[in-house]
């Protein structure tokens, strides 16, 4: 399929910026090339993303990059246990005008007032703080003592899960997990990468990160993404993919033996936009399966709720999903 000439223009814009956005970001990160992937792609794509990783791998210094190389605002928020809805969504307060005497109600924004959000750590938050947040993610607006105040788009949200430490907090029901676009995740570097990390982190040398992208930039190529055309094998393929996860009559044998339940229909949206938006990113018009393919870990493994015997058999989603794409038929 082809699109109009602009739009052709602006996939091969979005091509090049993506590849000097990487250039910027790896003054200052080592490794993770495919972690950026995945962030840009949720990003272009409008969607959030879940970071689950061990601590001490870059994942805030490599958000706070990507913001000051887009040129947007960012805020980080270490969730706690004490951590209540008013201080990510902000609060009124009693604003008195000294010269009149008057007194009147000011709201005062929280942080979640930006375009990139790091929401450090949200399984140690209770769920009603959480919900605060998921709910500013799906309206892009917040809620407030009867007021509703618009989020400066776009508005984009990266959450960190330690996946170590399990107590004393409170994960994430399967219900708001399937709020996240993709689950990233962020993985220990390699030897030689580490090496690296050593010795620039323990030398005077600080990254001079240079802004490629703007607000507005983003916005419109958020737009084109949703231009893309997608053709119908494709899509059939992702909701095919999607469908596979559920245990259904015609479901593969090693789902219904693994899984108590699968993805819902927001993982085959999701399936094709992130297919779309990694095609646009590497400078194609229009997504093939292997996109799909490439996207379907991320989308999925959050989606996907194993039972006793997969635990019992060590069985994680991710091997699920290998088998599924290794099986489902692409046409």
């Amino acid at each position: 399929m082809t699109g109009s000439p602009s739009d052709l223009q602006a996939v091969q814009k979005l091509n090049q910026a993506r590849e000097r956005i990487v250039g910027e970001l790896r003054k200052a990160i080592v490794g993770q090339d495919d972690v950026v992937d995945h962030l840009l792609t949720a990003l272009f794509a409008g969607g959030h993303v879940l970071l689950v990783g061990v601590p001490g791998l870059a994942k805030t210094l490599l958000i706070s990059s990507l913001a000051r190389v887009l040129d947007l605002k960012f805020n980080r928020i270490q969730f706690t246990p004490d951590l209540m809805p008013s201080d990510i969504t902000g609060t009124d307060i009693l604003d008195e005008d000294h010269a009149t005497g008057r007194r009147s109600m000011r709201f005062i924004q929280g942080p979640v007032f930006a375009n990139i959000v790091l929401a450090d750590e949200i399984n140690r938050t209770p769920p009603k703080t959480q919900a605060a947040l998921l709910q500013a993610m799906q309206e892009k607006e917040v809620t407030a003592s009867g007021r509703t105040y618009p989020l400066e788009l776009p508005f984009f949200v990266l959450a960190t899960q330690n996946p170590i430490e399990l107590e004393g907090t409170y994960p994430l029901p399967e219900a708001q997990l399937d709020r996240f676009m993709y689950n990233v995740q962020v993985d220990y570097p390699s030897r030689e990468e580490e090496e690296r990390i050593v010795a620039t982190t323990t030398s005077a040398y600080a990254p001079d990160l240079q802004p490629v992208l703007a607000a507005r930039d983003i916005l419109e190529l958020q737009q084109l993404v949703r231009r893309v055309p997608v053709t119908e094998h494709v899509a059939r393929y992702a909701v095919r993919l999607a469908r596979a996860t559920r245990g259904r009559e015609d479901a593969p044998a090693f789902v219904k033996q693994w899984v108590s339940w699968g993805a819902g229909p927001r993982a085959s949206q999701y399936l094709v936009l992130g297919a779309k938006t990694r095609a646009v990113l590497r400078g194609r018009f229009a997504p093939g399966i292997e996109d799909v393919q490439a996207v379907a870990p991320s989308v999925l493994r959050h989606r996907i709720v194993t039972n006793f015997t997969a635990e019992a058999e060590g069985v994680k989603p991710d091997r699920i999903i290998a088998d599924l794409v290794a099986s489902v038929p692409t046409e």
